[in-house]
């Protein structure tokens, strides 16, 4: 099966596997499981950040992010195709009172500074108290100029506001602009990593940030349901994914470039977009119901919708790419 729906199905190594199994173990609601204590500090030390928290998903990691830093009636601004906005279940707003302001993105992902500015609130009781700028890199497959973030998250502190970073893909960017991940986490007072998508673990991401918070994000971890036991095991699939697999990475953005350059000369496909180990494209309608089951026929699994996403990842080799690029021109050849 060659699977281009999300990196998230990407499956375990054998090698990570066995690195899961022989994981020592504790409890670690009572705070004693050593390789989540092993962990939590490499990928701190590697963020250059104080403490990490391990999660079960990014979902929760950054919705404890948001309830750390904000109260109820407190506002978060997020971009309008931002996770923490559109695509988390409303649970900040659900479950911590939290307002969303949504923000239109520029054409490179980015929240126009003048936009962010513009939806800070002046301190009026009938206003929410503007709290948090949440970003997300990379976001649509693209890599957040390093420059614009130093520039957000200035205007951000000079409103007192705390800034959180939605990093599920933040190692992407890191290897595609070559720059150290605590560099990329510095300009933030939280980063929520995962390592369930491109990284290969089955599950996991990490908060990360000053000790206060991370304490506090503990708390409410354990109320969101959170808390786990004997949670080394995942813990380890994690670490040997930060330890050796992170520069497998560019082998998808490779891939990636080379499947979006095979699309680009076929008629009827538009490439809309590609970006590290993302490809956009546009199918005219009358193809989308035909050539999603044509691929799937050919165990090829692609959601095809007016605008597509295809995703690269390590489960998928150049032969997949090779085999993808062969559907796409036999069936329009038929």
């Amino acid at each position: 099966m060659i699977d281009l729906r999300s990196d998230t199905v990407t499956r375990p190594s054998a090698a990570m596997r066995d690195a899961m199994y022989s994981a020592p173990v504790g409890d670690d609601v009572w705070g004693d499981d050593p390789s989540v204590a092993r962990f939590e500090a490499a990928v701190a030390e590697r963020a250059g950040k104080d403490a990490a928290l391990l999660f079960p998903s990014g979902t929760q990691s950054n919705l404890t992010a948001l309830l750390v830093h904000c109260q109820r009636g407190d506002e978060v601004i997020a971009g309008q195709q931002a996770h923490t906005y559109k695509y988390e279940g409303g649970g900040a707003a659900v479950l911590g009172g939290i307002q969303p302001q949504p923000v239109e993105h520029a054409d490179d992902g980015s929240l126009p500074l003048e936009r962010i500015r513009a939806a800070i609130k002046p301190d009026d009781i009938h206003f929410a108290r503007t709290r948090l700028l949440a970003l997300e890199n990379t976001i649509g497959g693209r890599v957040i100029d390093a420059d614009y973030v130093a520039a957000a998250t200035d205007l951000a502190r000079e409103h007192g506001l705390a800034t959180h970073l939605d990093g599920a893909r933040l190692f992407n960017a890191a290897v595609a602009t070559d720059t150290p991940l605590a560099r990329l986490c510095a300009p933030f007072d939280t980063v929520s990593l995962c390592f369930s998508k491109g990284l290969g673990a089955p599950m996991g991401s990490a908060l990360v940030g000053p000790r206060p918070l991370i304490d506090a994000a503990r708390r409410w971890r354990k109320m969101l349901g959170g808390g786990m036991r004997q949670s080394g095991i995942i813990a380890a699939a994690c670490h040997h994914a930060l330890d050796h697999q992170v520069a497998d990475l560019a082998q998808d953005h490779r891939r990636a470039a080379r499947l979006a350059e095979g699309l680009e000369a076929l008629p009827e496909i538009e490439v809309v977009s590609r970006a590290t180990n993302m490809v956009f494209l546009r199918v005219a309608k009358r193809h989308i119901a035909p050539l999603r089951a044509w691929l799937a026929e050919r165990r090829i699994l692609i959601d095809v919708l007016y605008d597509t996403r295809l995703v690269v990842h390590r489960d998928l080799d150049d032969d997949a790419i090779d085999a993808t690029l062969a559907a796409f021109r036999s069936y329009l050849a038929g």
